[in-house]
């Protein structure tokens, strides 16, 4: 069926058209005056917060029990693409590794570290295929090693170097995501692949062999970060989401077996394999210290160190500990 011309539309259809667009415009216009604060603050708590998730993050189990139904969810695959969206100012709380805040402050997005976990060091591994002759990392001295860029394992990398007594020029690194980095790995296109959990687990298996995990290298946290906007605009809102994000991780840490069956299908993975990932790397929340903010500080003046990022980088001063006794 064919839409009318205007020139056919009755006068009072064609006034109330023009009335509409002309409202339109004004609120357009209206907005367009404002500043950012002064938009978010008319939103104020009203507004549902908007949180950025990656699947096996404390924060999918929260999503998978449906117990913060009022809340809007986004999937990222990795702490980078979640810290881009928070420059973008379309998620208001998210959760990342360690390594992602420290590249985002690097780029003067705007963001606090409000929240963190537990270390998490058996997360993250060199996982090799399990007939190479490689028995320690620095046997890949020459070899390709592949990652996710600006992810945790970019900061595990960093303290392996370190720790061999090596550096970037050693060996060949291959910046790819999880989704690009497994069939790279099964292919044999790279040598070893450095990686988190689930992505860790599900890639055990047969013909596969950790070389080493981040034991005594790295903490592996996870860091909840919230937009200025959202703290500014929404605090009770963010404070409340978090005391449910407290509430179901420690309900997820007293009830392993039921966790992994609620998880399971969130994270697409069969049972067994979101247990075994679980089993190591489920761990309470906690406070943002200033322990834990020398520890990130000390990262970014690592990453800083081996020209990763452009420094010096203040990753200390975005360490805001007004929700410590959600997490605490």
């Amino acid at each position: 069926m064919r839409t009318p011309s205007k020139a056919r539309l009755p006068h009072r259809r064609r006034l109330g058209a023009a009335l509409l667009a002309a409202a339109t415009l004004l609120a357009a216009g209206a907005l367009a005056g404002c500043g950012a604060d002064d938009a978010g603050a008319g939103r104020g708590d009203t507004a549902a917060l908007r949180i950025g998730y990656q699947r096996f993050g404390g924060l999918s189990l929260v999503k998978a029990r449906g117990a913060a139904p009022d809340v809007e969810w986004a999937l990222f695959d990795s702490g980078p693409s979640l810290t881009e969206a928070l420059k973008a100012g379309s998620i208001d709380i998210g959760q990342t590794g360690e390594a992602p805040p420290v590249f985002a402050a690097a780029e003067k997005i705007p963001f606090a570290v409000v929240g963190a976990s537990e270390p998490v060091p058996r997360g993250e591994a060199v996982l090799v295929k399990a007939d190479s002759p490689y028995r320690s990392f620095a046997d890949l001295r020459g070899k390709t090693v592949a990652l996710n860029k600006g992810s945790n394992v970019h900061w595990l990398l960093v303290k392996l170097l370190e720790a061999h007594r090596m550096t970037l020029a050693d060996i060949q690194v291959k910046y790819l995501k999880p989704a690009e980095g497994r069939p790279a790995f099964d292919n044999g296109q790279v040598d070893a692949w450095i990686i988190w959990d689930p992505y860790f687990a599900l890639a055990e298996k047969p013909g596969v062999r950790v070389l080493v995990d981040a034991t005594g290298l790295t903490s592996n946290r996870e860091y909840v970060l919230a937009s200025p906007e959202a703290l500014k605009t929404k605090p009770d809102a963010v404070r409340a989401f978090l005391s449910t994000y407290r509430t179901v991780t420690d309900w997820g840490i007293a009830n392993p077996d039921e966790r992994a069956r609620v998880l399971a299908p969130e994270l697409k993975l069969d049972e067994e394999t979101t247990r075994r990932a679980l089993e190591r790397s489920a761990t309470p929340l906690a406070p943002v210290t200033p322990a834990v903010g020398d520890e990130l500080q000390a990262i970014a003046d690592g990453f800083t160190a081996h020209e990763l990022v452009p420094g010096p980088v203040d990753i200390r001063s975005r360490v805001d500990d007004r929700y410590s006794a959600v997490f605490g």
